[in-house]
């Protein structure tokens, strides 16, 4: 985990500077304290991402999650609330005992791309407002109807009213040197890579709110910075944390809200679990129960020192893969740099404008979606495109959850019109433990529903194992099951696994690309 710690750090410092804005935001669109906010981002680096399995998956409080919590706090109040989400923790660990991780792989690639798209769109135009300087709507609100009763494109609107000449000042700055930091002076100079862009973009952006001194008309106004609790005191800052009320815990309305964050949380930690395994460049493969189990351990922790309820969050997940994380390090010391900095620092945090902060996140949307992704998955055909394409639009324009289920009812009505012939889809023979050659034959139709169980068998085979892949029989199969071929055989080349290929145009031996592979199979056998 300490290996690479000249990667994880400067990675860790950006989504410090991501997560700080998103907990604070979270917190006051869910209605609790912000401190509450901080204590769920803290407990989400340091406690789960010491235990979680993810390299690179960084958790904290739940933007998806914030509807739930802003009704229960006020039907519960807040101290019976908190006792719901450690509720809500146990049940977490007692889906991951009964291996209900699985789940997450029953997900197509389609809907997992969709997401991601969905996410860096939402990301980019909530984060517009913020960089010209209107700030009506917290960092965490996400969903496209909003607590004021506005929605994502009529706070665009709404913005023009309130246009401020130094928040757009400072996001035009920090975004030329974001940009300048990524695309030349990276290339140009080692020390470059080690000195993160974006805290170079919070120094200017703190440097350039001082030098302005509150006066003049390209100032940055004191409530377009980011606003952390400074206590007076240790005995102030303790007084912040807020214990739950274990005498509710026969309230039925309790219970009921802690299953229903067990259950959504959950599922929003294993669809962000799935999603950040396919953005790491070394395709490694997160262990859902075990993640479900550490989800659940922090969402006690968090539940019982006043936090809100904890997920694997994308956005932060994907920044930390885009700022070059390598190991759970990064997850953690971020955690850390939460604790130290509220503690110590918090009235020099509050002197970064939000600007700098949109600036960031701006890069982090466009690179969640970026064009060439969409034509990608135009050119794989509808039956990846119309997934894709619908779950982002139910993300827009509604809220997360929401949209991946529109996403997976429209991937299931299209593999149930097209992959319904065949159930079997994959036989394991000759099976040769002292010779460690292993044979297996996919059947007719494969599809993504069968790709948990592929993914399982070959992730189960030995090192230097030799394994036989005959797909002669095979005359669909979907672009998901390619996908994790292609993903293990970045593997098998660490572990030594040997894997020959027999088709119809004939046999291969480890094959550089299985897509190109089987794309030529089609032609040759057309």
């Amino acid at each position: 985990m300490f290996k690479h710690l000249n990667k994880d750090i400067p990675a860790s410092i950006v989504v410090f500077f991501v997560a700080l804005p998103l907990c604070l935001g979270i917190a006051l669109a869910s209605g609790a304290p912000l401190f509450s906010g901080l204590i769920a981002g803290i407990v989400g680096g340091i406690v789960v991402g010491a235990i979680s399995g993810s390299s690179l998956g960084v958790s904290g409080p739940a933007a998806g999650l914030a509807v739930i919590v802003l009704g229960a706090i006020a039907t519960l109040g807040f101290e019976n609330f908190l006792v719901a989400v450690v509720i809500g923790g146990a049940l977490q660990i007692l889906l991951g005992v009964l291996k209900a991780g699985v789940i997450g792989y029953y997900f197509p690639s389609s809907v997992i791309k969709g997401m991601l798209a969905g996410i860096g769109i939402i990301i980019f135009l909530k984060q517009i407002p913020h960089a010209f300087g209107y700030d009506k709507v917290a960092h965490g609100e996400l969903s496209f109807s909003q607590s004021d009763g506005e929605n994502t494109f009529t706070e665009l609107v709404n913005m023009l009213d309130y246009i401020s000449l130094g928040a757009v000042m400072v996001t035009v700055i920090s975004l030329a040197i974001l940009l300048l930091w990524e695309k030349v002076l990276s290339k140009k100079h080692k020390i470059f890579t080690i000195i993160p862009g974006p805290l170079v973009a919070v120094v200017a952006g703190v440097a350039y709110y001082i030098a302005m001194n509150g006066t003049g008309e390209f100032a940055i106004s004191p409530d377009h910075l980011v606003q952390v609790p400074v206590p007076e005191s240790a005995a102030d800052f303790f007084g912040q944390f807020t214990f739950p009320n274990f005498s509710a815990i026969t309230n039925p309305q309790v219970w009921i809200t802690g299953v229903t964050i067990a259950i959504v949380a959950s599922l929003e930690t294993l669809l962000c679990v799935e999603a950040t395994d396919k953005l790491d460049p070394q395709k490694r493969i997160t262990p859902t129960n075990r993640e479900l189990f550490a989800q659940g351990t922090g969402n006690i922790v968090s539940g019982f020192i006043g936090g809100l309820p904890i997920t694997q969050v994308i956005v932060r997940s994907s920044a930390n893969i885009q700022s070059g994380g390598k190991t759970k390090a990064s997850a953690i010391i971020h955690g850390f740099f939460l604790l130290i900095s509220v503690i110590t620092i918090p009235f020099l945090l509050n002197k970064i404008p939000l600007a700098v902060l949109a600036a960031i996140l701006f890069i982090v949307g466009y690179k969640l979606a970026k064009p060439s992704l969409f034509k990608q998955m135009f050119n794989l055909g509808y039956k990846q495109f119309l997934p894709f394409i619908v779950t982002i639009v139910g993300i827009v324009f509604t809220d997360l959850l929401i949209g991946i289920g529109l996403g997976l009812a429209v991937g299931i009505v299209v593999i149930l019109l097209n992959s319904y012939r065949n159930s079997h889809f994959l036989h394991k023979e000759g099976y040769d433990v002292n010779d460690n050659k292993f044979k297996m034959t996919l059947a007719e139709e494969v599809s993504f529903l069968n790709k948990g169980a592929i993914s399982r068998e070959l992730h189960n085979l030995p090192d230097d194992a030799f394994l036989e892949l005959d797909v002669r029989k095979t005359r669909s199969l979907d672009y998901d099951v390619i996908e994790i071929l292609d993903e293990f055989s970045i593997q098998a080349k660490e572990r030594n696994i040997t894997i020959k290929i027999i088709s119809e145009r004939g046999v291969e031996e480890n094959p550089d690309s299985y897509k190109k592979f089987f794309e030529k199979d089609k032609k040759q056998t057309a």
